[in-house]
């Protein structure tokens, strides 16, 4: 027997829906564009002259990008007291901002692998900028490691050296296990970005108007013919990849947490860290990539590819991994007050109370508690100034967050007469403020030498790309339910 479909069943706001006129899907790219609206929408972004925008903004970022390098050089010179380490905190801003570069790493793998796995096409829009954001922001967290031990020049022990070099490296140490994570990250998101990166490398070969362009991007195709052959083993490599980039996702946070949780320090000692960690790291991952995302659709024109849809979408992750935080934070409170410790009770008192205090309520309560639930309203996540709002403010929060746990739980410790504060240097601040530089100015340089938006990806959610379509002009409808009309 024929099902029927009665109006209650449709969704609201659709209630003129019929059997004749079946429910929809919205559309992941809008107004009906076609291939060729894509490519040249995209690749014009490679192809035309760099707006006068770009130029100023660049020109901003790389400046400070230099005064940053320019930083570290006198760091490195002079010696660590440059920063404003003492007894007790002998980390601060250096591991802070370590493990603040390595969370914002995560979406990008999260984007491109999990959600490929799970079949989520509304990914396609964005995993190539989300890939790239990875790849620059663990760049900048790789300059923390090495120069925070003071002597740069003996940071290769922290490599896997062999034992009949006699070196002995530790790998009891967390520091090792986050090297072997981190560059193992690293390895795999390149290949994972370079690959999705070649059917579009060959596009633009194919356009490319002057002979060093077209020999470049022939080179990097690497001789790509978007051939049967070649799809068969660009996918299975995509899959592979995106497989092995999985565990990844979750694992490389929790290692960075071990830094903290092997300690025997209040605050620190806990095993709530390594999914509290990654969690974190995927709530600040996707803040960034709106934060960058959002400007680039303005400035490009990008509104029928980057559609409120998909920022939408964010938002709600953004929301669920942001009460998993919120969970974590409460839980931290809870696990110290019933483990009837006085100095883990201590410690999480002068976490709300102590000289720090303004960092927990602003950056932990408010950023990253308390802003995130402003997107249970569809209103404000279909609002693109409070959706670049709350990612501002969980950007701020994150890195707030790390700093609370890190010097929240140095300042003072079990010894009274050794408490201290700590308080940045301008070479603390100016080095910081040298890697947003860094990774902004490799963004620019992305966007505008290489395609942003997966060409290739992007069509395959297209209708014309169904080969059950009978008019490529149409999206292929669906009844409520999930069921092909008859």
């Amino acid at each position: 027997m024929d099902e029927t479909y009665t109006e209650p069943q449709v969704i609201k706001g659709e209630a003129a829906t019929t059997v004749a006129q079946p429910l929809a899907r919205v559309p992941l790219v809008l107004n009906r564009r076609n291939f060729r609206w894509i490519t040249e929408r995209i690749s014009g972004v490679v192809e035309q002259p760099a707006p006068r925008w770009w130029w100023v903004c660049f020109t901003i970022t790389a400046t400070i990008a230099a005064f940053g390098l320019f930083c570290l050089g006198y760091q490195i010179s002079t010696g660590v007291g440059t920063w404003g380490l003492n007894h007790p905190v002998g980390w601060a801003w250096d591991i802070t901002n370590f493990v603040f570069w390595i969370g914002i790493g995560h979406a990008g793998t999260l984007i491109s692998a999990i959600l490929y796995l799970l079949r989520q096409r509304w990914r396609t829009s964005i995993n190539r900028s989300a890939e790239a954001m990875t790849l620059f922001a663990v760049m900048c967290a790789a300059i923390f490691p090495g120069v925070h031990v003071g002597r740069v020049w003996m940071a290769w022990y922290l490599a896997p050296v062999p034992n009949n070099w006699g070196i002995w490296p530790n790998f009891r140490s967390p520091l090792m296990w986050d090297v072997f994570a981190v560059s193992t990250y690293f390895t795999v998101s390149v290949l994972f970005w370079y690959t999705g990166l070649i059917p579009d490398l060959a596009t633009l070969r194919d356009r490319a108007t002057s002979k060093i362009k077209k020999f470049l991007f022939g080179f990097f195709a690497c001789g790509w013919r978007g051939s049967n052959r070649n799809w068969r083993h660009y996918e299975m490599a995509y899959l592979l990849l995106a497989g092995l980039a999985t565990p990844l996702v979750l694992s490389v946070h929790s290692v960075v947490s071990f830094d903290f949780a092997t300690s025997i320090l209040p605050t620190w000692h806990t095993t709530i860290f390594p999914p509290y960690f990654v969690a974190g790291a995927i709530f600040g991952g996707f803040a960034m990539v709106l934060t960058l995302l959002i400007p680039a659709r303005a400035m490009f024109k990008l509104h029928d590819i980057i559609t409120p849809q998909h920022i939408d979408k964010m938002a709600k992750i953004i929301l669920l991994t942001g009460s998993f935080v919120t969970y974590a934070y409460m839980m931290e409170f809870f696990t110290a007050w019933y483990s009837g410790n006085a100095y883990e009770r201590f410690a999480f008192w002068n976490r709300v109370f102590g000289p720090y205090w303004w960092y927990w309520c602003v950056g932990m309560l408010f950023c990253n508690m308390l802003s995130p639930q402003l997107f249970w309203f569809r209103w404000c996540r279909r609002n693109i100034l409070v959706v670049y709002f709350v990612s501002m403010c969980v950007n701020a929060g994150m890195w707030f967050e790390r700093f609370i746990i890190i010097v929240g739980g140095l300042h003072r410790d079990f010894l009274p007469s050794s408490w201290g504060l700590f308080i940045p240097t301008w070479v603390d601040i100016w080095t910081f403020l040298g890697t947003l530089g860094i990774f902004t100015s490799l963004f620019l340089l992305f966007i505008r030498f290489l395609p942003m938006i997966a060409m290739s990806e992007v069509k395959i959610v297209l209708p014309e790309a169904d080969a059950h379509s009978g008019n490529p002009t149409e999206h292929h409808p669906v009844a409520p339910g999930g069921k092909e009309p008859a």
